[in-house]
């Protein structure tokens, strides 16, 4: 590979999806490494004022300030376009920050956004808490259902904003359907994806306009670093997003870049590990407690609808005990393997009471609305031998009385 194919997109677009994660957004310095330079620098250096002046004016190709552009985070920002499909990317400091900075740069006061009940609980904050003290009016719903965007939406609606899989119900959204209304309406359609990544579901490809992500998640996936990105057109990239995070900052470091370009190298193969184990785990647990909400199992409501959307059904799944928050922390406290820890998307596995974590800050009847309920946990199933996890949830369940 040349010095600057990675960058062609005349070229990468032709191939294939472990490729791109291998080689997409590469270039290489005149060392010729092979492994991605990490460039540590604040700021650059020009020839002359002249350069410096065209540089800022736009005439002139180049790195201006790492706060705008850094040679390693343009590398990762190309390799995320490549996979998800997208002409452009956006990469920021944690998935949060990428939230945030999608929805202010495109919205303003007198604006009105649909939003899915189910969501992570600092995404319900922004939509609940944070738009509003901007005078921008928010309606949640049950992203469910189609027709319920449909009857939402208002003359000033300017975004759809939503996850499938949903933290931590895992609901489904009818992507094809949502989107699809947006776009008649000239509605922004921004899906949170990072319970799936572009590995396992690429919602542009279904007629989504924007793309956001917690890269903490499975884009690194061995809980190291945290980072964000943002996908989408590169209008909205360049024209909408870009003057919001050149002003704002939420600026994702190189060396955090560089681990999550790492990442990518095995996310195809993490991911589909992952969710392989996740399943096996499942089915295991559906004989002993009274709910399990994996879309990969036919007892899922929206099973059909996400296997039709997502190309496996990842590494995450909730379920229900009967005992509420008591039966719920026991059941916590007896494992000897599975970690007690918020984070999703590791490759070690991992398990939560959303209520007192994730979701802590969201009130009681918001929370119990969108179905987190005091029995509920959420488990990021590893890439651990299954058959060690049920062996451990086996005897943690035993421990709870299940």
């Amino acid at each position: 590979m040349k010095r600057r194919t990675g960058q062609d997109r005349s070229i990468t677009t032709n191939w294939r999806p472990a490729t791109r994660a291998i080689r997409g957004g590469t270039m290489r310095s005149e060392f010729g490494e092979t492994s991605e330079a990490l460039f540590l620098t604040s700021g650059y250096t020009y020839d002359c004022a002249g350069d410096a002046a065209a540089r800022f004016a736009g005439e002139q190709q180049g790195m201006t300030y790492s706060r705008l552009q850094n040679p390693t985070v343009q590398m990762l920002e190309e390799r995320i376009a490549l996979l998800e499909g997208a002409e452009a990317c956006r990469t920021m400091a944690s998935g949060m920050a990428a939230m945030t900075a999608v929805l202010l740069c495109q919205l303003q006061a007198g604006d009105h956004v649909v939003a899915g009940r189910a969501a992570f609980g600092s995404c319900r904050w922004l939509v609940d808490t944070l738009l509003p003290k901007f005078g921008i009016a928010t309606t949640v719903i049950d992203a469910r259902d189609p027709q319920a965007f449909a009857d939402a939406a208002r003359p000033e609606t300017k975004v759809f904003f939503f996850e499938t899989p949903a933290n931590p119900t895992m609901d489904i959204v009818d992507l094809r359907a949502v989107c699809g209304i947006a776009r008649e309406r000239g509605i922004t359609s921004v899906v949170d994806n990072a319970f799936a990544t572009p590995a396992l579901q690429r919602p542009l490809e279904f007629g989504a306009d924007v793309t956001a992500y917690s890269a903490t998640k499975l884009m690194d996936g061995q809980g190291r670093v945290l980072a964000g990105a943002v996908c989408g057109t590169k209008d909205f990239v360049e024209n909408t997003l870009l003057a919001f995070t050149r002003n704002t900052g939420p600026t994702l470091s190189p060396f955090n870049a560089w681990v999550v370009l790492k990442g990518l190298e095995t996310l195809d193969l993490r991911a589909r590990q992952q969710s392989e184990n996740a399943m096996k785990v499942a089915r295991f647990m559906e004989g002993r407690v009274p709910q399990v909400l994996h879309p990969g199992l036919p007892s899922h409501p929206q099973h059909n609808l996400a296997m039709s959307q997502m190309d496996a059904a990842g590494p995450i799944f909730a379920f229900e005990v009967d005992g509420g928050r008591r039966q719920a922390h026991a059941l916590l406290d007896a494992l000897q393997l599975i970690d007690i820890s918020n984070n999703i998307g590791d490759s070690r596995s991992l398990m939560t009471h959303p209520a007192t974590t994730t979701h802590h800050s969201v009130a009681e009847d918001k929370r119990l609305e969108m179905g987190v309920t005091d029995g509920m946990l959420r488990f990021n199933v590893g890439l651990e031998d299954a058959d060690d996890l049920i062996e451990d949830l086996d005897q943690a369940l035993r421990v709870a009385g299940l």
